[in-house]
């Protein structure tokens, strides 16, 4: 069969507009089928069901109207009764259709109009699909492109298959770009929108450091030395944690290369940001204190608790610990995740001093002693009345200038004293209404009812209806800054696993949750532990 010119030019058509938005040859010349469909409905009737077919190697297109086939006809421009279906069709069942050929038609301009819009409405969703689907796999690299327009400070890249843009927020301060400029961003997000495929990059990304770092540091590139953690003010000052896999070769020296070769063109690119290079390592102190130079360490306290520590350095090393207005000591807590504190020694001192006359004190007070006494009990590491009453009494006696009989007088004296708070607090617990059945609960002690009491839990339901963040505190990060919200029990010294173990021993006593669903929970963690690891 001769294909006709008309033919010939509806497949050079496809062609050419499947080559120019890079998508499938078949997905144009189903939409020239849709909008052909839509242009003959325009002629038939729009309650009429129409199919175009258009051959996608010789061009030909068919026009049919289909009829289905049904028992009693309703609407004569759908359906046909099967009586007169097993006329054309003697096989022909209800629920079929029976295609009826329509000849060929001429468009009116109207009808071509509307054919142009649904082709070029299926083609712009057509490229949108093919843009989503290359770049959402391409979330965390690295992307080249020049600059297509700058709009109120937010910039428009082209990427040559699709355009993407970076917020005013994700560039670089001082950073200024026009027309033309080629720029080099971090594919962070990629996201379906009603106006098509959104791309968005950023340049203040702190894997967009890392990923420059893996371009110009071969051994990043093949496994050898690993980035743990990145953290940066952008534009001005950024830290960068590293450890090698292989022993023989120096993470730190590997990425600042010969005469600072690359860690110079990784700074070319951010615009001048300076960049500490710090060996990661797996104890948190020593990590903390390498996180923190130039400034020299004197001292570490850790909090694992509470993911907190305490730093000391010496009187003229506080400023360059802290740097400028606290850059230094934010972004080492960025790069560590713990939150740090900052004492020179003589603060530390201050402090130290305070404490053991705050606790000097408590023993003169609780065990009715003198001066003298509370000073040695608090110097050799006593912090509360509860240890000096259930210690080992040889733990006492062994003190130099006590005995077995002064052991056992501070000791009874200890005791007799927790016993009047007990019974101070057990009446304030009753005075406030909180239920005996709270006892049942392990780890919750008189105080504990008391301060409950005051937040308005009374029964095992009202403490069941805690979580654990209401019972130890939680963070909030903002600003590049940690602030700590404290909780109910946050004076107690409650580890998030006691309060855990607290609020589940509530909830199975009313029944909310069984020991099956435990189980069950514990065996879906171990399986995503698991699958994460693998």
């Amino acid at each position: 069969m001769a294909v006709s010119a008309n033919r010939l030019e509806l497949l050079q058509i496809a062609d050419a507009v499947a080559r120019e938005k890079s998508i499938d040859k078949q997905i144009v010349i189903a939409a020239m089928a849709d909008a052909i469909q839509k242009a003959a409905r325009s002629r038939y009737g729009q309650e009429t069901n129409i199919r175009a077919d258009i051959n996608p190697n010789t061009g030909e297109m068919k026009l049919q109207r289909l009829l289905e086939v049904v028992e009693e006809v309703e609407e004569s421009a759908r359906e046909l009764s099967l009586a007169d279906a097993r006329t054309r069709n003697p096989d022909a069942q209800v629920g079929d259709f029976i295609a009826e050929q329509l000849p060929p038609m001429d468009f009116g301009r109207i009808a071509a109009q509307s054919a142009k819009q649904v082709i070029v409405q299926k083609v712009r969703e057509a490229e949108r699909d093919r843009q989503y689907d290359e770049y959402k796999d391409r979330i965390g690299e690295i992307v080249n492109g020049s600059v297509k327009r700058v709009e109120y400070g937010n910039v428009v890249v082209d990427l040559g298959r699709g355009e993407a843009i970076i917020r005013r927020d994700e560039l670089i301060p001082r950073e200024n770009f026009k027309y033309g400029d080629r720029v080099r961003a971090y594919v962070y997000d990629v996201r379906r929108e009603q106006r098509g495929p959104q791309i968005f990059l950023s340049r203040t990304h702190p894997q967009f450091m890392a990923k420059l770092f893996t371009m110009e540091v071969p051994e990043i590139y093949d496994g050898i030395i690993e980035i743990k953690s990145v953290a940066r003010d952008p534009g001005s000052r950024a830290k960068i944690a590293v450890i090698s896999r292989d022993s023989s070769i120096d993470p730190v020296g590997a990425c600042v290369g010969m005469r600072g070769s690359r860690v110079q063109a990784v700074v070319g690119e951010l615009g001048g940001e300076k960049i500490d290079i710090i060996p990661w390592s797996q104890d948190a102190a020593a990590f903390i204190v390498n996180a923190l130079q130039p400034a020299e360490v004197a001292k570490v306290v850790l909090d694992e608790e509470a993911e907190r520590i305490e730093v000391v350095v010496p009187d003229d090393q506080l400023s360059l610990a802290i740097g400028r207005r606290g850059q230094n000591v934010r972004l080492a807590s960025q790069l560590t995740g713990w939150d740090i504190d900052i004492l020179t020694e003589q603060e530390e001192s201050e402090r130290r001093q305070k404490e053991f006359v705050e606790r000097s004190s408590l023993f003169m007070d609780a065990l009715n002693v003198d001066e003298m006494v509370g000073q040695v009990l608090a110097s050799e590491g006593f912090t509360s009345v509860e240890e000096v009453a259930y210690v080992e009494s040889d733990e006492i006696s062994s003190i130099d200038g006590f005995d077995e009989g002064t052991a056992e007088e501070i000791q009874m004296r200890a005791r007799e004293y927790l016993e009047k708070i007990e019974a101070e607090h057990d009446a304030k617990r009753r005075e406030l209404g909180v239920e005996d059945e709270l006892r049942e609960i392990p780890g919750v002690t008189t105080a504990m009812m008391v301060t409950l009491g005051e937040d308005g839990v009374k029964t095992i339901e009202d403490f069941a209806g805690y979580a654990i963040d209401d019972l130890v505190g939680w963070k909030e990060r903002k600003d590049g800054e940690t602030k700590f919200y404290p909780g109910v029990l946050a004076d107690f010294g409650v580890s998030r696993a006691d309060a855990e173990q607290m609020v589940v021993a509530a909830r199975l006593k009313m029944g909310w949750i069984s020991e099956e669903d435990l189980v069950e929970e514990a065996e879906e963690t171990a399986e995503e532990e698991e699958a994460t690891g693998a």
